[in-house]
């Protein structure tokens, strides 16, 4: 299910698979979401006007980006936290508040009784009594970043969400800071990328409970994509210039075994390799 009300009040614990699309009813809520805790995630959420955000700590990874909007949510005075990856599968808000437990909150989210350990589902419930935040949130911006670009050849281009593909990249590859997890609500329609591109690579999310930061890649084989995932310890989770220069690839699907991308490479050998054994590619 993409999204629910799990709430039996007056405070509505809205249920998502993705923050990326806040809407009006999610005002005064609290918003419990599968997607991962970075800063822009929790600018999405806060946008809402929430009482309070749940997110997935996504492997926590380099530079703590998988909480880093704990912190900028503490700055509004937001009550938020985190679900361990190993507990509640990212990309899933169901299975999240059906199965987590917080690994991590932020003050405010203490000053209603949150805390370390306990269910996912205690502390949204607690999180009801929190105050409404009814402030205008500091903008954060994603962006999109043209990599390589080589005369007859696919281009590299980097996203810092999957929801910044568009037509044009039809072909290409592209680096992405989303996770490796196909989202619950896409699961039926096997669609974990949204455009034909050439290969993509994405975060693995510390891979977590059923390794659903990777559950992407073997239903871009089906979509005959070529995929990866990097470690999370390697690179920044909503950051594709942090996946390109420094992301080592963790795990590939068989599309791009077959032409011998494996785990270990690195994120900026593996993208010229896919242009490289790309099908029909003419030798000039």
């Amino acid at each position: 299910m993409a999204e629910r009300n799990a709430s039996d009040n007056d405070v509505p614990i809205w249920v998502l698979d993705t923050v990326t699309k806040p809407k009006p009813e999610h005002a005064g809520s609290v918003i419990f979401a599968g997607s991962h805790g970075g800063v822009y995630a929790g600018y999405l959420a806060a946008s809402a006007g929430p009482r309070g955000i749940i997110l997935n700590d996504a492997g926590i990874g380099r530079d703590k980006s998988g909480i880093s909007s704990l912190k900028y949510l503490q700055e509004l005075g937001i009550a938020a936290a985190t679900v361990s990856h190993a507990t509640g599968m990212i990309g899933d808000g169901e299975d999240m508040i059906a199965r987590g437990v917080i690994s991590y909150t932020n003050a405010a989210a203490g000053a209603v009784g949150c805390a370390v350990g306990e269910s996912a589902a205690d502390c949204a419930r607690k999180m009801r009594a929190a105050e409404t935040f009814d402030g205008e949130a500091p903008t954060q911006s994603e962006g999109r970043y043209k990599f390589r670009s080589e005369r007859r050849e696919p281009e590299i281009w980097g996203l810092d969400s999957a929801s910044l593909l568009i037509p044009e990249d039809t072909g290409q590859v592209v680096i992405v800071g989303s996770h490796g997890a196909i989202l619950a609500s896409n699961r039926a329609s096997g669609q974990a990328i949204y455009q034909p591109v050439l290969a993509a690579v994405f975060h693995d999310a510390g891979v977590g409970r059923n390794k659903a930061g990777t559950s992407r890649l073997p239903v871009m084989d089906e979509q005959g994509v070529a995929g990866a995932t990097v470690g999370h310890e390697s690179a920044r989770i909503g950051d594709a210039r942090s996946i390109w220069n420094t992301g080592r690839i963790s795990h590939v699907n068989e599309h791009a075994s077959a032409w011998g991308a494996k785990a270990g490479m690195s994120c900026q050998d593996f993208g010229i390799a896919a242009i490289r054994n790309r099908p029909g590619r003419r030798f000039l």
